[in-house]
């Protein structure tokens, strides 16, 4: 039988310093990650909005350049901007843009996120 008295104790002293010294730095990190991948997701909204945006210009009638600039303007700062013209009178923008890591980690690699929506221009049948 293991002793359970005061001798028991001294062999585990600081056991759960070095412990959470160990798991502490995974934590930050974990808690890094769940924080990008907010921003990430916000940031897919935003893409999304925004191309909504210049769909809905395209759709009544407003020219490229007008679209264009309601897309930029609506979407996070340096998005990427493009319209298709599809058949059968469908106009689409596409609205992407970086999903940097906050702070000092924002020169690392990042992935693109985005959104597209398609919409029936009006007038047409």
């Amino acid at each position: 039988m293991a002793p359970v008295g005061p001798d028991r104790v001294g062999h585990d002293r600081g056991s759960a310093t070095a412990e959470l010294a160990v798991v502490l730095p995974g934590l930050f990190l974990l808690t890094v990650l769940c924080v990008w991948a907010v921003l990430a997701v916000a940031l897919h909204v935003q893409c999304v909005d925004a191309a909504r945006s210049g769909a809905r210009a395209l759709a009544r009638g407003e020219p490229v350049g007008a679209a264009v600039a309601v897309a930029r303007a609506r979407g996070p700062e340096g998005a990427e901007v493009r319209v298709h013209h599809l058949d059968g009178g469908l106009v689409a923008v596409e609205v992407r843009a970086q999903a940097g890591l906050p702070g000092r980690w924002a020169h690392a690699p990042a992935p693109t996120v985005g959104g597209r929506v398609v919409a029936a221009a009006e007038g047409d049948p």
